[in-house]
């Protein structure tokens, strides 16, 4: 009697399943789209190499990962085709340089900066009738960098000095916003009548020019190109309608 119960709590579950309405994202739909996002940019943006004193250091660039809370807004233009908006909060970074002899090398934190990467989106949902959707996108992508400052470095000397450009703590630093490719997969879990369990996973080119403002001369001295190029990852909830 116990088994025959269990089969039938099993059997009714399955039915349950398959008797309820797929996920359909049908033209017109709205699909918002609210979590967590993490960036994460690529090792060794920026290097360059000089000579000190007869030794030849090499000093690279790095910038950290960071997280921050996400929205998207998704507009289906047809079953198939969509039209996808990124926001978020502002993520903050850390920005390290590492130096190098040849022989030994020592990283450490020289500045912070914050950035938004607002992303443009055509998507192509490929499964628009099922429980599961997943999806690809192309876009254009416009990280904008802001509250980018020096902090101290008190392992070296109480303000960061560049042997070659001469720059120290006292002056700024400025990112250039970046317009670039964005490249997108992702997916659409059903788990209630208007709920959905997102996944996102997207890569950004970003290139982005820094400078170095020198105070006692308001001079913008060119560092280079930082090519951060970023992975973006984000866990959703949305709703549809």
């Amino acid at each position: 009697m116990m088994k025959a119960r269990n089969y039938f709590l099993v059997a009714a579950s399955l039915l349950a399943l398959v008797a309820a309405p797929a996920l359909a994202y049908e033209q017109g739909t709205w699909i918002l789209r609210g979590g967590v996002g993490t960036v994460q940019p690529k090792s060794n943006g920026l290097s360059s190499s000089y000579d000190l004193d007869g030794m030849t250091l090499t000093e690279s660039i790095d910038v950290s990962d960071a997280t921050s809370m996400t929205l998207t807004a998704t507009y289906m233009f047809t079953q198939n085709w969509a039209f996808d908006v990124l926001a978020a909060l502002p993520f903050e970074h850390d920005i390290y340089m590492t130096l190098s002899d040849g022989s030994s090398s020592e990283k450490f934190k020289i500045a912070e900066t914050k950035q938004l990467p607002a992303t443009f989106s055509i998507q192509y949902h490929f499964s628009p009738d099922r429980d599961f959707q997943p999806y690809a996108g192309l876009g254009v992508n416009w990280t904008s960098f802001s509250s980018t400052r020096f902090v101290s470095i008190s392992d070296i000397e109480s303000e960061f000095e560049d042997p070659e450009l001469g720059i120290g703590s006292s002056g700024s630093l400025t990112i250039d916003d970046s317009y670039g490719l964005a490249l997108q997969v992702g997916g659409d879990w059903k788990i209630t009548e208007r709920m959905v369990l997102n996944f996102d996973v997207r890569w950004f080119d970003v290139d982005a020019d820094t400078y170095y403002v020198d105070p006692s001369i308001s001079e913008k001295i060119e560092l280079g190109t930082v090519k951060i190029d970023p992975f973006f990852y984000a866990l959703n909830l949305g709703f549809f309608f």
